[in-house]
């Protein structure tokens, strides 16, 4: 019987090989490879058994089936050439590019950047969150000295440190994670897998915030230290009051402040940030503009601010612009402040008070007797229309914020002993000495000697020292010497 023309045997789609150890090699073609340029096999082994062939022809036949439905992976590529290209073509802030190049190489690559994209599952996703937890420096477990660094270097005494697991923190688990899931969710639109596996993943939890700002003392104790460098204290009394950040603070210009009577609102429009290791002016963190109202003290103190800005441009000949920076160091206030330089400098007076903090949780300080939302430095600032709360909000802080002064500067404990021993020495100094004799009198004993030290303090002694633990103030004061 003669066949239609042209009919032949048809070339089945897939193959079944035996290997020499009795497993069968189930091999399907699924196109050419977008990345590497060569053919793209979906392979699957079946173990040697009775019903081995039964079982080839069932994956055979779901690799088909998968690829009719373009639900199979179309690429071998690895997670580290995913990463690479999801990165390149990254559109987020420079910032945040960096710093997820740094995830991937760090913490990514060196446990799965070499698996298949298809091959990677919510299991093996898990295990890397648990060892990333475990230790953030990936050891292996054993015992032995921290080197100070990961690439070839000469040990010294930095080498001999015992090592300590510490584990990354959640929320760095979760920039782990979601780098990886915004790079999945690249890689199913570009159909190089069928589904996400990041999102059957479990990231740790977010952990609740806890900013630890100062507390009133000690934000008072800050704030007249500040105030030695009337410039520096204009923009560590703004930072408390506004809450604003510290690129937030850099960026502000002379036409975002109005001082007008009545009107008295900063507007945060602009902040200093580092992109490809250049400091420039960039949008704001949360991408939205805002305007803060000002407390009367506050709106008084960027006004002598402003002053003093001007009045030391005009002395030089040169006439301040209006978008000219608030805070900037020089004389024609042309160029923002380095928002390192500002932590630097906090850092130095908190380490002088001997007080643990930091100048970011400083913009978290609520003061007393202010209510819960004096705290809050969120979406209350958006607008014109809740202007009015703000001012009512800055009406609470300014009663709880501490005063400026004109008195002596607050001293510590520390300080205030010092200084009073150091006045104790200078007493003695001008006591005979109890064992040995001078030339105009003869050798007096302890008794004696305790006695005219007595006296001393009481009579001869023109400056006295009080202190006065309640919020360790010391001043000086004459003592009148009576007869």
């Amino acid at each position: 019987m003669a066949g239609r023309p042209g009919a032949g045997r048809v070339r089945a789609r897939g193959s079944i090989e035996t290997l020499p150890s009795g497993a069968l090699r189930v091999r399907v073609y699924a196109g050419i490879d977008p990345v590497t340029k060569k053919r793209h096999n979906l392979i699957d082994t079946v173990p040697p058994g009775p019903k081995a062939w039964r079982e080839a022809e069932k994956i055979r036949d779901r690799l088909l089936h998968e690829i009719a439905e373009n639900r199979n992976p179309r690429t071998s590529a690895t997670v580290d050439q995913l990463l690479t290209r999801y990165l390149d073509q990254f559109d987020g802030a420079p910032t945040t590019a960096t710093t997820y190049r740094s995830y991937m190489r760090n913490h990514v690559s060196p446990f799965i950047g070499h698996v298949k994209v298809g091959a990677l599952d919510a299991e093996v996703l898990d295990s890397l969150y648990a060892e990333l937890r475990r230790c953030r420096l990936h050891c292996s477990g054993k015992r032995g000295p921290q080197h100070w660094s990961r690439h070839e270097h000469e040990c010294d005494r930095r080498c001999t440190r015992p090592h300590v697991c510490r584990p990354l923190g959640a929320s760095v688990v979760r920039h782990v994670h979601f780098l990886l899931s915004g790079a999945f969710e690249r890689a199913v639109r570009w159909r190089w897998v069928g589904i996400n596996p990041v999102i059957m993943a479990t990231p740790p939890t977010a952990p609740r915030p806890n900013p630890q700002p100062p507390s009133p003392r000690e934000a008072a104790r800050i704030v007249e230290e500040s105030w030695r460098d009337p410039d520096w204290g204009a923009l560590v009394w703004t930072a408390m009051t506004t809450g604003a950040r510290r690129g937030e603070l850099c960026a502000i210009r002379l036409h975002s402040v109005d001082l007008d009577e009545g009107r008295e609102t900063l507007w945060l429009r602009r902040a200093i940030r580092k992109e490809h290791g250049v400091l420039v002016e960039a949008e704001l963190k949360t991408h939205q503009q805002r305007r803060v109202a000002l407390d009367s003290e506050t709106a008084e103190i960027l006004r002598e601010h402003v002053e003093r800005a001007r009045s030391s441009a005009a002395s030089l000949g040169i006439n301040l612009p209006a978008d000219a920076f608030l805070f900037s160091g020089s004389p024609d206030s042309s160029t923002f402040p380095i928002p390192g330089s500002v932590t630097q400098r906090y850092d130095r007076l908190a380490a002088r008070l001997h007080i643990a903090t930091t100048f970011h949780r400083l913009r978290h300080y609520s003061p007393p007797n202010s209510s819960p939302q004096a705290s809050t430095r969120g979406p209350l600032r958006a607008g014109w229309g809740m202007v009015e709360a703000e001012r009512r909000r800055s009406r609470r802080i300014q009663r709880g914020s501490p005063r400026r002064t004109n008195e002596p500067p607050r001293l510590s404990a520390r300080e205030c002993r010092s200084v009073r021993g150091q006045l104790r020495c200078e007493r003695r100094t001008v006591l005979p000495s109890p064992h040995r004799a001078t030339p105009d009198r003869a050798p007096v004993s302890a008794r004696e000697f305790r006695e005219a030290e007595r006296d001393d303090f009481r009579m001869s002694n023109q400056r006295r020292c009080r202190l006065d633990h309640s919020d360790w103030t010391i001043t000086e004061q004459s003592v009148a010497i009576e007869s």
